[in-house]
């Protein structure tokens, strides 16, 4: 089964970013594309959500399963093919942008690389968001086909890792299924022996594993699940002291609370109530 969308390219176009076309194919053992360099103008993501396919990448071929994406530069060279016996259920987009190149770069999405996705539930919700609103809408809508694609590849990027860097043994996942408890206990005395033996792995393993998949380090990530309630609790609860918010967010030090605060918000607790209590209805 094939689905597929093609937009309009928009010759005058004040969009950051805009799909070319959009698509899904599934079971599709004949799927098979061969692009020469300087064929195609538009960046491309395609992901694997089931089954397996090849890519070739300077003449080495290489197997991609499910949660592993191909991501094109325009002018690259493109080659790539379903498996015949377990066809790849096979998910894509091609989209440009005239200052996507710099942003891309600066994310570390190189040209010439493959990539796992830590988690592809999100993106491939966003995926079909997008699908439906090509197929519903066509060129009606134009923000949304360009706020969906921005969305869709933004989520890429804070997935993706280099398929080199793929995690075995299902330990990756331990750790993201751990993060809804985490943040749950956040505002709670972080004990870093406690969360390691919940994943069964050393204190010193764990935060090397939890910064291989979230890209932060297990007390970065209390850290902003503290500030952030915090934010929440200095405009909601207007009747409590800077102190005692600081305390109940996991800070008894309300010093350092304003430390880490202006680290992030730039502004002190104090001031940010101050210019965000009142927009609060």
């Amino acid at each position: 089964m094939r689905r597929q969308y093609h937009m309009v390219t928009l010759s005058e176009n004040i969009y950051f970013i805009y799909p070319e076309s959009v698509g899904h194919y599934i079971s599709e053992p004949d799927h098979i594309v061969n692009r020469k360099p300087k064929q195609m103008i538009s960046y491309n993501i395609h992901v694997v959500e089931s089954g397996y396919g090849f890519v070739e990448l300077d003449g080495i071929e290489h197997v991609l399963g499910p949660g592993d994406a191909v991501f094109y530069y325009p002018q690259q060279e493109q080659n790539y093919y379903s498996s015949k016996d377990q066809p790849w259920n096979i998910r894509w987009i091609h989209f440009y942008g005239d200052k996507l190149k710099d942003y891309l770069l600066s994310n570390n999405i190189k040209p010439g690389q493959l990539w796992t996705l830590k988690q592809t539930e999100l993106w491939i919700k966003l995926h079909d968001e997008l699908m439906l609103e090509a197929e519903t809408n066509l060129m009606l809508n134009p923000t949304q086909l360009s706020a969906r694609t921005y969305a869709l590849v933004v989520n890429f990027i804070e997935q993706a890792i280099p398929l080199t860097e793929r995690k075995q043994g299902g330990t990756n996942k331990k750790i993201l299924d751990l993060l809804p408890e985490m943040q749950s206990s956040a505002t709670e005395p972080f004990e870093l022996e406690y969360w390691s033996s919940k994943v069964e792995v050393s204190p010193h393993y764990f935060c090397k594993l939890f910064k291989q998949t979230m890209s932060i380090t297990p007390m970065e990530f209390i850290t902003r699940c503290r500030l952030q309630i915090a934010k929440q609790w200095l405009l909601e609860r207007g009747d409590c002291s800077i102190g005692q918010i600081a305390n109940e967010a996991g800070y008894p030090s309300v010093s350092y609370f304003n430390k880490r605060f202006m680290e992030y918000e730039k502004i002190t607790p104090t001031t940010y109530r101050e210019l965000y209590a009142m927009t609060i209805e």
